[in-house]
């Protein structure tokens, strides 16, 4: 029974394994790694390998790691290489334009090696993701309140202003970022229910809510706080609407990723000769509203923004290229950084400054110039892979899909299940897993978040809204 099992994890590792085999040629073993992440996507949708959980319709439980979490981060991770593949190969969009730019001579085998990685990461994600997976889940305590979306506004409107406050006492400020993003997840979740309760203060609150959170999102100079604010919503109607509401939701977030690369370049040029950010953001908004070669300038700055910004291969290529040939790995040191980073500021005023810490690395691989002022943070797979090589992707993402998992359910147990366990404080407390980021701000991240969800837990049983069964 034990080897059966085994058996059906290692059907995850197979795309790795034959990419790896047909290596010698490179666009072969790069097509064969791309789309064995369709393969693991599918073979874990089809319950394959395992059951997925059977408690609720899955449209129901889509902010569980092994939908949204796993969706968003591998398939930002293994499957956006195509569109730097294409390029490479001289294309834009599906028309051949030639390149542009000398290549290096081993490009391909470059990519290829680097999907490779990929796709064994995604395999060690799910892995993981899959062996910490039990359900259904013993329930414990259960939310006692007479209207969803009045609790989850309150939650929204505590945790706004805290969210500000803490972010300005040096001792507190690591609750700040895990504060915010609960009162934006709650704040958009109680926008769902207030069109189901049908009720019109709460709609009007939870819609003012929303769009405060659009505009800071506009005004932030990135394109992800968009897209997620948007997708969340959508996530969150699908239970009220049905699929019905995918199509509308689809179109939308096409479109935001046509329009948003230019968006964001116009704003960022703005903000960085001087201007204000709410003018920068009005201006970026009429420059695309009137602007009469919009076609062409969205397709030119999206297809920029499909080769450089959305996929960060061009970047794992530099690090792979670098170590460990003319860097050594890294080992246990990264790691040790990052668990060092934990404590705060207060208690450690000589704590160095993370953002240099991590830039010291993408400095000694030559990913950036020092004199540059743009911070290219590696990804998760990245520190995994400057750590231990192929070895420290397969125990780093088996670990991130794991303990995610397990958080996950732990909210569940603590916070009377699903929907305020995961829908609200995972996805709230924990977005940084959907997208991860560099060990150093990944594992403080989490240590604080979780130390967030305790206290979240005892306020609101000291207030009688979660009550042990």
């Amino acid at each position: 029974m034990q080897s059966n099992k085994l058996l059906h994890y290692l059907t995850l590792y197979i795309p790795f394994i034959v990419a790896y085999a047909f290596s010698k040629n490179a666009h072969i073993s790069y097509l064969i790694a791309w789309l064995g992440s369709f393969f693991i996507f599918i073979i874990c949708y089809k319950e394959v390998i395992k059951k997925l959980p059977s408690d609720l319709p899955v449209i129901e439980q889509l902010l569980r790691p092994v939908f949204f979490m796993q969706i968003v981060f591998a398939g930002y991770m293994s499957c956006t290489s195509i569109f730097y593949y294409l390029n490479t190969l001289g294309y834009e969009y599906i028309t051949y334009v030639g390149n542009k730019n000398l290549l290096p001579f081993n490009i391909y085998e470059s990519i290829a090696n680097c999907q490779r990685l990929y796709v064994l990461g995604h395999a060690a994600l799910v892995n993981g993701i899959l062996v910490a997976m039990r359900y259904p889940l013993k329930q414990h305590y259960r939310i006692y309140t007479n209207s969803m979306s009045n609790l989850l506004l309150g939650i929204s409107f505590f945790c706004l202003p805290l969210g500000y406050l803490t972010g300005k006492v040096g001792g507190l400020n690591q609750f700040s970022v895990q504060l915010s993003s609960l009162s934006f997840v709650a704040g958009t979740i109680a926008l769902a229910f207030a069109i189901r309760e049908r009720k019109r203060v709460n709609l009007w609150a939870s819609a003012i809510l929303f769009a405060m959170n659009m505009f800071a999102a506009l005004s932030s100079g990135f394109k992800e706080p968009v897209i997620i604010t948007t997708l969340l919503l959508g996530v969150f109607l699908l239970p009220v609407y049905g699929r019905k509401i995918i199509p509308l939701f689809g179109a939308i977030l096409i479109a935001l990723f046509f329009v948003l690369p230019t968006f964001i370049g116009n704003f960022r040029q703005m903000v960085a000769e001087g201007t204000d950010v709410a003018t920068a953001r009005n201006k970026s908004i009429d420059n695309i509203i009137n602007n009469d070669n919009l076609i062409d300038e969205l397709q030119d700055d999206n297809w920029a923004f499909l080769v450089g910004r959305l996929s960060e291969i061009d970047m794992f290529i530099r690090y792979t290229n670098s170590t460990p040939y003319f860097m050594p790995y890294y080992k246990t040191e990264l790691a040790e950084n990052a668990l060092k980073m934990i404590v705060p500021r207060f208690f450690w005023p000589a704590k160095p400054d993370v953002e240099q810490l991590v830039m010291t690395r993408v400095y000694n691989a030559g990913v950036v110039d020092r004199i540059s002022l743009v911070s290219a943070k590696p990804a998760y797979i990245v520190d995994c892979y400057l750590s231990y090589g192929k070895i420290g992707i397969l125990i780093g993402l088996f670990l991130y899909g794991f303990i995610a998992q397990k958080i996950s359910q732990i909210s569940e147990i603590w916070f009377g299940g699903y929907f305020m366990g995961t829908a609200v404080m995972f996805a709230g407390l924990f977005q940084i897993l959907w997208r991860g980021n560099s060990f150093e701000f990944l594992i403080s991240a989490m240590f604080w978040s979780f130390i967030t969800l305790i206290i979240l837990q005892a306020i609101l049983k000291a207030r009688g809204i979660l009550v042990r069964i």
